[in-house]
């Protein structure tokens, strides 16, 4: 019997529901999370830049499934890559989790909790930010041109303001850094992601 093998384009949209599954984890998570502080608002006291992170990573999530559409460029696919793509999608449920933990009972807030496990989310999402190069990368050298000097520019920048963020619990820094990726967030969203193709 001749088994016909698989196109590139049939291969993506099977890696694209195991991709779809950890992200909607993620998101699952976060929509639980703001959930539990609308059911129990005065349970935990809140904290602006928690949720400011919140929001940032819920629209990196909603991004990501966007922009990881360019995959169906890959005309040949390995395990090495689907690993990858899958790596990438369980660091940012990851983040998710460190931003709502399962349990808040050690905590008395949630800018206690946010500051007790800053070294692993800003740890995580500097993470994020080098794998994305690597993501970029894969889509094609046509792709990654088209971000220009800009993207060079700004994975270095953004790791190093996470290490910073890793290091130093000044509340000014953290406000600063939340508000300044919200907008740059946004605004390249708008600029380069605005169209999928």
């Amino acid at each position: 019997m001749n088994q016909q093998l698989p196109y590139a384009h049939d291969i993506f949209p099977h890696i694209r529901i195991v991709m779809g599954m950890v992200i909607g984890l993620g998101v699952t998570r976060l929509l639980s999370g703001l959930a539990r502080i609308v059911q129990h608002p005065g349970q935990y006291r809140l904290y602006p830049v928690h949720l400011a992170w919140v929001v940032s990573v819920l629209l990196m999530l909603v991004h990501f499934w966007w922009w990881e559409f360019g995959l169906f460029q890959i005309e040949t696919w390995t395990f090495g890559k689907y690993l990858f793509i899958i790596f990438y999608a369980v660091t940012l449920f990851l983040l998710c989790a460190l931003l709502f933990p399962d349990s808040m009972l050690d905590y008395t807030s949630y800018e206690d909790f946010f500051y007790s496990r800053r070294a692993w989310f800003f740890g995580l999402l500097a993470a994020t930010y080098l794998l994305d190069v690597v993501d970029t990368l894969l889509k094609g050298p046509e792709h990654f041109a088209r971000f220009g000097v800009e993207y060079l520019f700004r994975t270095p920048v953004f790791v190093a303001f996470c290490v910073v963020a890793i290091l130093v619990r000044d509340r000014r820094f953290h406000i600063a850094f939340v508000a300044a990726a919200l907008i740059y967030q946004i605004s390249f969203i708008l600029r380069l992601f605005d169209t999928i193709v």
